[in-house]
């Protein structure tokens, strides 16, 4: 047996155990869990080895398991201890937010939760933490963009105009803008700032590690009543925003699993094909994103629709076709 597979479990019969007030029997936390009663009661025996105060009781004919309330209520309200200790264990998640404000805070907090939690929470946590590892690549270093990223922080929470030099990847090229920064957004490994800018008098995205100068200007701003960041970044497909277009992908049997098992966007259908392949259905605002992901999955994937998606694919591939054929010359010239 996985010792991951029978730590998941015990940390399922804690948390049974303490949102129960009545107790449980071996037989129920079995049915629970779907093993069997013996391997429950290995399980109840090894957490109170580990210092656990689990104990029994019998109850007419039955014996019932339960856990001091000393320490079910050893917690100050609102957080429970199961909310306590997924915070605590959610920490290796920080790695991502190292060098800006946001990871300082986190870490503090976390510490005032190791500080909070029962000694043999901890200790078991800490077993835990041997068996699991949460990771986020890829991620940008922010610790060099510290102070921007907690300035527009500042400027968004207080609701204050701001002027900044910020450089356009697409155009390689720098601008002075004056925005209202409406928030602070954290997606797939990168800090965004969502805002209303005045040069292109419309809502636009900037990223926060692209701002080469900053002031925050005296004047204030509110932020639409009808600004929803849901509806702004949900119709994309990452980032970059555009026209709503529906596509229509072809995935291989081969892959069709591996599509099948993730949420990509909210609006995607899945359909099925007898041969085992499916058919990827998705409207997405603009396809930057979205060629790049079709792309990735080389042969297993064809776009039936939109025909200028299959267009942009073709000529991308023969422009790299033509790249790497343009480079075998050369080496073979200087050779």
């Amino acid at each position: 047996m996985a010792r991951g597979e029978q730590l998941g479990r015990q940390w399922r019969i804690l948390q049974t155990l303490i949102s129960c007030r009545t107790g449980k029997t071996a037989a129920d936390l079995a049915s629970e869990l779907e093993c069997h009663p013996r391997t429950v009661y290995r399980d109840l025996e090894a957490l109170q080895i580990a210092g656990f105060p689990i104990y029994t009781e019998k109850k007419g004919k039955k014996s019932l398991w339960s856990l001091l309330d000393t320490v079910k209520h050893r917690i100050p309200v609102p957080f429970s201890l199961p909310e306590l200790m997924a915070l605590y264990f959610s920490g290796d998640m920080l790695q991502v937010f190292r060098g800006t404000v946001f990871h300082d805070s986190l870490k503090s907090l976390f510490r005032k939760i190791r500080t909070t939690l029962p000694p043999e929470s901890v200790k078991y946590l800490q077993e835990l933490e041997q068996t699991l590892n949460l990771e986020i690549k890829p991620f940008k270093a922010y610790g060099k963009f510290r102070e921007i990223i907690n300035r527009v922080n500042d400027a968004t929470i207080r609701k204050k105009r701001i002027e900044m030099i910020y450089y356009a990847m697409s155009r390689k090229k720098a601008s002075k803008r004056k925005v209202d920064p409406y928030r602070v957004w954290f997606f797939n490994g990168s800090f965004y700032m969502i805002g209303h800018c005045h040069l292109r008098d419309e809502i636009r995205i900037f990223a926060l590690d692209r701002i080469k100068m900053l002031h925050e200007t005296k004047e204030s701003f509110e932020v639409p009543d009808d600004f929803s960041l849901e509806a702004f970044t949900g119709p994309s497909f990452g980032v970059f925003q555009g026209k709503p277009v529906k596509v229509r992908i072809w995935f291989s049997p081969e892959v069709a699993g591996y599509v099948k098992e993730k949420i990509w966007h909210e609006s995607q259908e899945i359909h099925p094909q007898d041969d085992g392949s499916i058919l990827f259905e998705v409207k997405v605002a603009g396809t930057v994103e979205l060629k790049s992901w079709v792309m990735s999955w080389g042969a297993n994937a064809l776009v039936l629709e939109p025909e200028s998606l299959k267009d942009e694919i073709r000529a991308e591939v023969l422009a790299m076709l033509d790249r790497d054929s343009t480079g075998s010359e050369e080496k073979h010239s200087k050779a």
